[in-house]
């Protein structure tokens, strides 16, 4: 049976939350903001270990105390200049620490996805256990879009049929994300499913909740952690 591995590239600055401090380490809910992340992949029975990469400056990681995660958890200062220069780091780091096979499944996420549960991590591990290519986390898109010009006056609206938007975790067999992300000119696609669909594939979408969005602005953190107080009030 494959083994799950989940690796969170945590090497950005996050430069639209007009923060000093990186992103990954804003406060959320008491903790760092990537703490929650980590927390729900090493609380998992389902995923054997956790790989954080981050840049090799970082300054911050060993500030706080990951002692409740040190059973699961490694850290890799390995992080490239892109997401999936991180990425493709951290994966080839990990082989030289740990046994992974080839058929193996990663799951990487973002560490600005904070909301994601338990429940969400399951669905999307049972889903795809058995597809040949893998998926990702995604909602349909439900918005009218629109594409502006220059001037940011509306151009045309776009037809948002069988639009989604990814989320993560994506997951991908560890030979397969490898390979795909080896062969990706400059490594600079921004998820790891379109350097598999690079290859031809199609990546399998699994329907998940809006919740599992992506903290980008601050109104985002404000929002997580109003979630974050409901959840606990349940």
């Amino acid at each position: 049976m494959p083994n799950y591995y989940a690796l969170i590239p945590a090497a950005g600055y996050g430069a639209r939350m007009g923060n000093q401090l990186p992103k990954q380490y804003l406060t959320l809910a008491g903790h760092p903001m990537i703490y929650h992340a980590t927390r729900t992949f090493c609380e998992s029975p389902q995923i054997k270990h956790v790989f954080i990469v981050l840049s090799p400056q970082d300054p911050e990681w060993k500030k706080y105390d990951w002692d409740v995660f040190s059973d699961k958890l490694s850290v890799f200062y390995c992080g490239g200049e892109t997401r999936a220069e991180s990425v493709f780091n951290g994966l080839n780091t990990a082989a030289r620490h740990f046994a992974i096979e080839s058929p193996d499944w990663i799951l990487v996420h973002d560490a600005a996805r904070p909301l994601l549960t338990q429940h969400q991590l399951s669905q999307l591990i049972d889903e795809l256990a058995d597809d040949a290519i893998g998926g990702l986390l995604a909602v349909p898109v439900a918005d009218t879009l629109k594409r502006s010009g220059a001037d940011t006056r509306v151009l045309q609206t776009e037809s948002r049929e069988h639009l989604w938007q990814a989320q993560t975790p994506q997951m991908f067999r560890y030979s397969m994300l490898l390979e795909a992300l080896n062969n990706v000119p400059e490594l600079s696609i921004t998820d790891d499913a379109s350097a598999i669909e690079a290859m031809g594939h199609h990546p399998r979408l699994v329907h998940n909740k809006s919740e599992n969005f992506k903290i980008t602005y601050p109104q985002d953190l404000a929002l997580a952690e109003l979630i974050m107080q409901q959840r606990n009030q349940q």
